[in-house]
């Protein structure tokens, strides 16, 4: 077996790389399938920013707490429970679209279970994949996994497409309450040894060990606030206002679908290019490489193609994976194991902490300014953001070799 296939010589990498597949091919599906669910049922902008936002507010509120339960509480048996609550909100949203019942009272408060339950998923996915291969494996792991995950993040926007199309977007819906469903029986074979925990001081403490750990590195909490700005640009233009232009010109629905899959196979294409392909300052590439994400929605107001953004998101999808690999590798290195999810966790919430600002936004800035205004303001906030990273002294000058672990007194380990 190649080395970058080695890790799946390894059974519990094995079992989460397929819940994890199962878990991306339903959420490909269900951001397209929600959307145009809500465009069908109001026909407003402002109530689709609505209920996506009530999914992104909760699972911000309470992403720090996932953290901490990731770091304390076995990974595997807390992301099957993630996924079951996950699986039963989204196949109570399928059967309200698929009966005509789909109030958006009602639609916001699932969405927001849904993002509640799923708060614990990415720090828990991320600090358990180095632990289900050896030390050497960890990169390809890292590199294979997030590979898989572009590949079926094309087959469930493609699916997205193609079911909302032909048959609505109820259908697609149900397909991701299955793929949850599917992801929680994956996760339920997820064997590790870890040692096991020392009784925790509490909560409180426990956050401001990964918060010391997160601040002490000045490359970790500026890409992160950055990234806190370039995706708001991003899921402002992906979730709420490419989808509201795809309905009023020549890209239709089906060429949305399009669209949104093509990032994914230019992920892909990274992911493979990553493999072989590491600049010293991967990181300062990385980050330099986001830029590209401003394209679309300028491509949304000056070229609305579905070939043309097609190809646009591709070659952005490519640039993304190499900040992403450079980023979680890096991460995976630097910070020690037993505090790795609350990294992550305080990771996540800068990162996402204006999703649900840009998704509740978008809709009453189109009507104060403009579709066309407010897709030019998505670009320039990707644009701004990318530049105050590269822009950063400890972001250019970060190498392999130049980070090194800072401990943090007090803490002991925990499973």
């Amino acid at each position: 077996m190649s080395a970058a296939l080695a890790p799946l010589r390894h059974r519990p990498f094995r079992h989460l790389f397929m819940g994890t597949s199962a878990n991306l091919i339903g959420n490909g599906v269900a951001p397209i399938a929600l959307a145009f669910a809500v465009l069908d049922a109001t026909g407003s902008v402002g109530s689709l920013g609505l209920v996506v936002g009530a999914r992104s507010l909760t699972g911000v509120v309470f992403l720090l707490y996932g953290g901490v339960l990731a770091d304390r509480l076995p990974r595997g048996p807390l992301l099957v429970g993630s996924s079951v609550v996950c699986a039963a909100s989204q196949a109570v949203v399928a059967v309200l679209v698929l009966t005509h019942h789909a109030a958006i009272p009602l639609l916001m408060a699932l969405a927001a279970v849904n993002g509640a339950s799923g708060s614990c998923y990415q720090p828990a996915v991320q600090a358990l994949l180095p632990q289900t291969v050896p030390a050497e494996s960890r990169r390809a792991a890292l590199a294979l996994s997030r590979m898989a995950g572009s590949s079926a993040t094309i087959v469930g926007a493609s699916l997205g497409g193609v079911l909302v199309a032909a048959v609505g977007p109820g259908w697609g819906l149900a397909v991701d309450a299955l793929s949850f469903a599917l992801a929680a029986a994956s996760f339920a074979l997820v064997r590790v040894q870890v040692a096991r925990p020392a009784p925790s001081p509490g909560v409180l403490h426990d956050l401001r060990v990964g918060w010391r750990e997160f601040t002490s590195r000045t490359w970790v909490w500026v890409i992160v606030v950055a990234f806190c700005f370039l995706n708001a640009g991003i899921t402002a233009s992906l979730t709420v206002l490419g989808p509201a232009v795809a309905d009023t010109t020549g890209i239709g629905r089906g060429g949305w679908g399009l669209a949104v899959a093509a990032s994914s196979l230019g992920a892909v294409v990274g992911g493979v290019l990553s493999l072989s392909w590491r600049p010293r300052r991967a990181i300062l590439v990385g980050c330099a490489l986001m830029g590209l994400m401003a394209v679309p929605p300028l491509l949304l107001v000056l070229a609305p193609y579905t070939w043309v953004l097609v190809l646009a998101n591709f070659v952005a999808g490519v640039g993304v994976e190499q900040a992403g690999v450079a980023w979680y590798s890096t991460l995976n290195e630097q910070i020690p194991e037993d505090r790795l999810a609350r990294v992550y966790a305080y990771d996540d919430l800068g990162s996402f902490l204006a999703l649900p600002l840009a998704q509740f936004a978008a809709g009453p800035a189109v009507l104060l300014v403009g579709l066309h205004a407010t897709l030019y303001g998505a670009a320039a906030l990707i644009l701004l953001a990318t530049l105050a990273m590269v822009a950063t002294p400890s972001v250019r000058a970060l190498s392999p070799g130049t980070a090194p672990p800072l401990p943090v007194s007090g803490e002991r380990v925990p499973g």
